[in-house]
């Protein structure tokens, strides 16, 4: 395959993508495309593009793994913020690229999102029908992560009380506050006595060289947090999300919770033709690179792809 690093607007930001073309590819056809998202804290360089984008477009798609705005190789001040709605208008910018390009049939656009990438893309599918088919990997809804943060009665409003201080120190001055999105080593998550499967395993991912990468550095812009509190990935689904719908999550359930979003996300869709897949004895971060278990997800999202772009 041939891959091609291209840039497209989001508004004023320039957004950083791979657009992947499959073999024998000829720009006089028409082919079907693919935007692949990536996970919260990750990089098109991660699962979305090297794993997922990489597959599909074996299967004959083009595919566009992009960073999101503020984040990887992608534009946008300040670096390292987490706004669900830019991170869905991304997604609609990307459509909008994809359909000046000759060679993309334009009815057959398409997305796969993996953990929060999977909540950002049904949040897109919703209000944007130009996309046809919408496929999700261990969907997540950010908003509902940050909401119930430590489980504790008032996490919620404990967390958006400590932001607000923050964005008022800023405003008179301070220095932002960067934080990490889990551990920044196995070593510093033993330390803390996380033993949860989900963050075992995504320190396990993110922070050692199975797939560490400087486009995923483990910074979150900690003042940016209030507007992501208050947002729901599946707001509306029950009315706005008729397309075509494959989820896909693991068997084994941990902290991030994206085995209950899956299901969730399924009864909550108004498609008519939907779906979802529990992948016997994956965990969240198995879904992200482990042959045994990607393989299973990519023979029931390219049957669905097949099927309806």
């Amino acid at each position: 395959m041939e891959k091609r690093s291209v840039r497209f607007k989001n508004r004023a930001l320039d957004v950083a993508a791979d657009l992947r073309l499959p073999d024998g590819f000829d720009p006089a056809r028409k082919y079907p495309a693919i935007i692949c998202a990536h996970p919260i804290s990750s990089c098109k360089e991660q699962t979305s593009g090297t794993v997922y984008g990489e597959r599909l477009t074996e299967l004959g798609y083009v595919t566009l793994a992009f960073d999101a705005s503020h984040q990887g190789a992608s534009g946008g001040e300040p670096r390292h913020l987490e706004d669900p709605a830019t991170r869905v208008e991304d997604f609609r910018c990307a459509v909008d690229f994809l359909v000046t390009l000759d060679y993309v049939d334009e009815e057959r656009i398409g997305v796969l999102g993996i953990c929060g990438g999977g909540g950002y893309a049904a949040a897109a599918t919703m209000t944007d029908h130009r996309i046809k088919a919408l496929g999700t990997v261990v969907a997540a809804n950010y908003g509902r992560i940050l909401r119930e943060g430590d489980m504790s009665p008032g996490a919620a409003v404990a967390a958006l009380e400590a932001v607000g201080r923050q964005r008022t120190a800023e405003a008179r001055g301070a220095e932002p506050v960067l934080t990490g999105y889990i551990p920044g080593s196995p070593e510093d998550r033993e330390k803390a006595g996380l033993t949860d499967i989900d963050i075992v395993n995504a320190v396990d991912y993110y922070r050692t060289p199975r797939a560490q990468h400087p486009g995923s550095p483990n910074k979150l812009l900690f003042s940016g947090l209030e507007a992501a509190f208050g947002f729901d990935a599946f707001h509306l689904a029950e009315t706005l999300l008729t397309q075509p719908l494959q989820i896909v999550v693991g068997e084994v359930p941990g902290a991030f919770g994206s085995y209950r979003d899956g299901f969730e996300l399924f009864d909550r869709a108004r498609s008519e033709k939907k779906d979802i897949l529990v992948v016997k004895g994956a965990s969240h971060y198995d879904l992200y690179d482990r042959p045994e278990y990607v393989d299973q997800a990519m023979d029931r999202l390219g049957a669905f792809f097949a099927e309806n772009l």
